[in-house]
């Protein structure tokens, strides 16, 4: 079996952190395991190792948004997580709203907009959020907070295009899909944003798992997560993500994204959620092994 990590995205480090930890892992569950760094070469070297089953643990761009998932269909590989299609969608946040919206999932108002536009002018009432459209792992977020005199000033370095929401405030939550079951919810502690360094440096945030919250919002949580996962089209493991405003009760919690591809880094959430459960790490990864497929 071969691991696929790193790549060329925004997000390398913590795939190959991701792909380490489950190589290790699928490792001590008995597997056979190549690493494999995914670049150019990437068609030749599973070709040269023929691997019955591919675990895809690349992250963002070209691994995440349905393009090695393509390549995996082509080769006739067998691969983890979803297929191409709920890949694609589930990485462009727009869509995803959309494909929500749809479902009756609730979502805050959001708009694609072109990088000048949003430099130039107010196109959402503050506060509101700017983000990439299709990368993850809050790379490239931006605040535009209440009151504020003007636009938000971006990098040169952001997309042409890009993606407006309302700030939805409150509590970070997040659940955990494994095939038709969704996990648990974690309550995400921060000393701010959680952004990248949150999500991934030792210390960053603090998980409370299972997350103390009113039976109505933590089976809500459950809910509207499996309905995502199935909204999209997502195989395997997913994780969405969620806002709660205590003050508004129900109404007050909202959907931001699905990650098709959870981190699975010594501080990733998944494998947390499902510890919690009572499965191990080996038996998680494991389980995403036995339910690889093409066709997805």
């Amino acid at each position: 079996m071969a691991v696929i990590m790193g790549g060329p995205s925004a997000e390398r480090e913590v795939s190959l952190s991701s792909g380490r930890e489950c190589a290790a892992a699928l490792g001590q569950a008995g597997y056979d395991v190549v690493s494999v760094d995914a670049a150019v070469d990437l068609p030749a070297r599973l070709a040269e190792i023929k691997p019955d089953v591919v675990f895809n643990a690349l992250h963002g761009r070209w691994g995440e948004d349905g393009c090695v998932q393509g390549l995996l269909e082509w080769l006739g590989i067998p691969y983890t997580h979803s297929g191409v299609l709920a890949s694609a969608l589930a990485m462009d946040k727009q869509r995803t709203k959309d494909a929500y919206r749809a479902a009756g999932l609730p979502v805050v108002e959001s708009r694609l907009a072109s990088l000048a536009e949003v430099r130039a002018r107010h196109v959402l009432v503050p506060p509101y959020v700017i983000k990439p459209n299709n990368e993850g792992s809050s790379v490239g977020i931006y605040f535009v907070h209440d009151g504020a005199n003007g636009p938000a000033q971006l990098s040169d370095d952001m997309p042409d295009m890009v993606l407006v929401e309302a700030f939805a405030p409150g509590r970070e939550l997040t659940t955990t899909v494994m095939g038709d079951r969704a996990l648990t919810v974690t309550d995400i502690l921060t000393d701010g944003w959680y952004d990248y360094d949150a999500k991934y440096k030792p210390g960053g945030s603090r998980h409370i798992v299972p997350a103390d919250l009113p039976a109505e919002i933590f089976d809500a949580c459950l809910d509207y997560a499996l309905r995502a996962h199935r909204a999209l089209g997502c195989r395997g493991v997913s994780r969405t993500d969620f806002r709660w405003d205590e003050a508004r009760g129900l109404a007050g919690l909202i959907l931001l994204e699905t990650n098709t591809q959870p981190g699975m880094t010594p501080t990733s959430l998944s494998p947390e959620q499902a510890a919690v459960c009572g499965i191990a790490f080996p038996e998680f990864c494991d389980w995403m092994v036995r339910d690889a497929s093409c066709n997805r």
